[in-house]
């Protein structure tokens, strides 16, 4: 198994409501990505099949990158910058700021 060092890799997303998803990096920075504005654009490109909720609730991590059947993906650095633009990426917003992850300990 190849495991991403670099700290903007993720490590885990969930899909949320609104074309939404919740990523944890590599660093441990977390955050909200909200692609809503992204898929409905007439721009979206390859990413408008994600108006397609259960492909978008597929969502998954292969080698630090999010991806979805289909050969769909969103480049890991746009998202950990919470740039709008990095590296070729346009409209990919971290809603926030990524924050520190918080570690639940149960017992």
């Amino acid at each position: 198994m190849i495991r991403p060092i670099a700290p903007w890799r993720v490590l885990e997303v969930t899909a949320l409501q609104d074309d939404r998803l919740s990523v944890r990096f590599v660093d441990g920075r977390t955050g909200i990505v909200d692609l809503s504005a992204l898929i409905a654009s007439p721009k979206a490109g390859v990413l408008e099949r994600l108006r397609d909720r259960t492909l978008f609730d597929q969502a998954h991590v292969e080698v630090g990158t999010v991806v979805w059947p289909g050969e769909l993906d969103l480049a890991p650095v746009a998202m950990h910058a919470g740039d709008q633009g990095a590296q070729g990426v346009e409209d990919c917003p971290v809603v926030g700021r990524p924050a520190p992850m918080t570690v639940r300990t149960s017992g």
